[in-house]
């Protein structure tokens, strides 16, 4: 027997000694607590989306309450899906690799419980606060600035944990999963803290520090890289672990990685301006987003081949292997996202998709497909090692892999189908050169079959992830969970010897400071580019003269369109399109939206853009379609508001929206606010006063006088001629 061997035969402590191996043990029960987490959150996600999804078919669902109409909880099925179920998805494949990567346990088991508890009231807070109306409206972005500031402190505590667990690290190379967690950090902080300024106008309402183009620019900056940063380069890193831990294989390519995590955090950081196209942004800029999305190919299907071959010899267990079946579709669902994605930022293309159901269903193969897979094959190979047991049925597992990829068809087909309709009916002319469906509700109910397919889609991929659930639960029954798992390893040596032929990427993998410093220096160049110089050059957001800022009323109005969601079913952006200024008017102008905080373009139509909506129809004609819409627009699926005809407006406010919008630059004269309130009622009276014409008697202080008053607003400060078309309705006291 050799001296090495006949040590290893001898007990824990002495063999330590001899050795020199440090004993300790990684902390499962985090890990388990993460993992507990997605599940419970993944299957209350989408149940909201399905709710969600049968609105649109059955407009009853929506139980005519305020708390659940469709505008409201849309954003809560996002804000669900997206952080509460891919996040702890994140959180539990971070916490089980890293430690495991780093021969260490987490630095902080208090910080770690931090982080888990924090997450969890974070999105119980957005689960209680979305349904009551406390929006910013920005995608992705809703919650307000109480729960941001809530976001941004716990992802520093997760921050901590993770950079202290490198530096006390007992392996000297970052492995590359890890360079992919430090990317996710560094940029979802930037994303986070850019885009969330915004100025408090009482405990849950704010006004965005930006507006107009600005905004939306700063917005969709955010947004995709929201999708890239969180939805992307996290679960690459979950990839390049677990992939290789299930197939028993190493990572096909070392140099693939290399220039897959590089060239992915700098060249996503450019693409957002590709969700703007044939908006009112500055042509350069959207310019370099399509540029950069085509780009985003390379190393987005670089990552994907790196993916797929390091299966090369397992595939003969994929076929029997439920886990690897779940992390093939997903590795296979990122590869066609990142290849549609790149094709719908060219013009052509974006200008047929943009505002349908294409983008929905593009975004859901990405969701259900490349996050939900993965998670689902990762969840399938952490239960039997942290209860050390074989799972419970292997059957199961592979029913839940069928019913998921059907699901992902059934849900995205029929949206796909859905979105070619919808872009072909609002283009379509007549012989005579007239619109063939100058009714917008025409393209609206020829998709209720398509809907209603999405919906059954979804309630397949829900049943699936049931099905995981309760096999789950029943490996964790059948087992012994291991809270604590004993490890050793040799600590770190304070000298390093270079190897012969050692590749030059080696010396940034020893130092993950410098990691993150590169990867902070490379995310910022691209916003940078696009955003100061719109910001800091005039012309590219010329003004217009007769634009004025909203009135008291008016301002109120739009708050309270914000709170319903109505920016989720309504654009507020004309495109230089034939097709959009016959059915709409004059296309928008980037001058036109220069008090706008926050910006209401949309990214949807669900119904009709409503910018140049102003004077389009009387008074009553708005009371009565927020009352009853079908009254006025038979076949519509929008919900009823009719609490919008008992609450009244908050007008203790007033002054303070007032004082903020000055702030933020809106050029109200000083002493505004003490006359706004009068102003408020002075045009309410008018409202009243039309509406008395048809025969509606209403109180001037109702919420639906305020939505009138901004309905009719909108637009109304140019026509084609540029002139002014309505002026500023209350001149300030003297």
């Amino acid at each position: 027997m050799s001296k090495e061997a006949a040590i290893l035969e001898r007990p824990n402590s002495e063999r330590q000694s001899r050795l020199g191996l440090d004993r300790f043990s990684y902390d499962n029960e985090i890990v388990k607590m993460f993992a507990i987490a997605t599940m419970i959150w993944g299957v209350v996600g989408m149940l909201v989306g399905l709710l969600v999804a049968l609105q649109l078919v059955f407009p009853a669902l929506n139980f005519n309450t305020e708390y659940t109409t469709f505008g409201r909880i849309r954003p809560l099925h996002t804000n669900a899906v997206i952080f509460a179920f891919v996040g702890n998805g994140i959180f539990t494949g971070v916490y089980y690799s890293l430690q495991r990567l780093c021969k260490a346990r987490m630095y902080s088991d208090i910080l770690s419980r931090v982080n888990f508890w924090g997450w969890q009231l974070i999105i119980l807070s957005a689960a209680i606060t979305l349904p009551l109306g406390f929006t910013t409206s920005k995608e992705y972005a809703e919650l307000e600035w109480p729960i941001d500031i809530a976001i941004t402190l716990i992802w520093v505590v997760f921050g901590w944990n993770m950079f202290a667990t490198i530096v006390k690290r007992r392996t000297r190379h970052l492995y590359v999963a890890i360079w992919f967690y430090i990317g996710t950090f560094v940029t979802v902080a930037v994303l986070h803290i850019v885009n969330s300024f915004e100025l408090p106008i009482s405990f849950m309402k704010s006004y965005s520090f930006y507006a107009g183009v600005q905004d939306a620019l700063v917005q969709w900056w955010y947004g995709h890289n929201a999708v890239a940063f969180f939805l992307t380069t996290p679960y690459l890193g979950l990839m390049y672990y677990f992939v290789p831990k299930a197939a028993n294989r190493p990572v096909y390519s070392y140099k693939l990685s290399i220039i897959h995590f590089w060239a992915l955090i700098f060249l996503y950081i450019w693409a957002g301006p590709h969700h703007l196209l044939y908006n009112a942004l500055p042509d350069w800029a959207q310019s370099l987003g399509v540029v950069f999305s085509i780009m985003l190919l390379a190393p987005s299907w670089g990552g994907m081949l790196n993916g797929l071959l390091t299966l090369r010899g397992a595939w003969d267990r994929v076929r029997e292997d439920a886990v690897l079946k779940f992390m093939v579709v997903a590795i296979t669902a990122y590869g066609m996202a990142t290849f549609e994605g790149p094709m719908l930022s060219l013009k052509n293309v974006n200008a047929i998709s943009h505002f349908t159901d294409w983008t929905v269903a593009h975004v859901h193969i990405g969701g259900l497909g490349w996050n939900g897979m993965l998670t689902f094959g990762m969840l399938y190979w952490l239960f039997p090692k942290l209860y050390r047991t074989e799972i419970y049925s292997k059957k199961l597992a592979n029913t839940h892999f069928w019913l998921a990829t059907l699901g992902i068809l059934f849900y995205a087909l029929p949206l796909y189908w859905a979105g070619f309709t919808q872009s072909l009916m609002w283009k379509e002319f007549t012989q005579e050169g007239l619109l063939a469906y100058p009714n917008f509700l025409e393209t609206v109910t020829q998709l209720k079959p398509m809907y209603a397919l999405r919906a059954g889609g979804g309630a397949i991929y829900i049943i699936g992830a049931l099905i995981m659930g309760y096999n789950l639960y029943k490996t964790a029954k059948k087992g012994s969970f291991l809270k604590n798992e004993e490890a050793e390893a040799a600590p770190l040596s304070d000298t390093y010897v270079k190897h012969k032929g050692e590749h030059w990427h080696r010396w940034i993998e020893r130092k993950p400071v410098q990691l993150l410093v590169g990867s902070l220096i490379v995310i910022m160049i691209g916003g940078a580019v696009e955003m100061v110089p719109t910001f800091l050059i005039d012309s590219n957001i010329p003004t217009i003269e007769s634009v004025k800022p909203y009135t008291s009323l008016e301002l109120h109005g739009r708050d309270i369109y914000i709170k319903e969601g109505c920016n989720n079913c309504h654009s507020q952006m004309v495109r230089p399109f034939r097709s959009e200024t016959e059915r709409y008017g004059e296309y928008a102008k980037a001058g036109e939206f220069v008090y706008d905080h926050p910006f209401l373009w949309g990214s949807k139509r669900t119904g009709p853009d409503l910018l140049r909506l102003g004077g389009k129809y009387p008074d009553s004609w708005h009371y009565h379609h927020m009352l009853d819409p079908e009254s006025m627009s038979p076949g519509s699926i929008m919900p009823s508001y009719p609490w919008l005809f008992e609450k009244d407006i908050d007008v203790a406010s007033t002054e303070a929206k007032i004082n903020v919008m000055r702030r933020l630059g809106v050029p109200y004269p000083e002493g505004y606010e003490n006359q706004a309130v009068a102003d408020m009622y002075l045009q309410a009276d008018e409202i009243t006063a039309n509406l008395a014409k048809s025969g509606i008697e209403v109180k001037n202080d109702r919420e639906i006088i305020a939505l009138i008053a901004y309905m009719q607003r909108l637009g109304t400060d140019i026509n084609p001629e540029g002139k002014v078309a309505k002026p500023y309705h209350i001149e300030p006291a003297k």
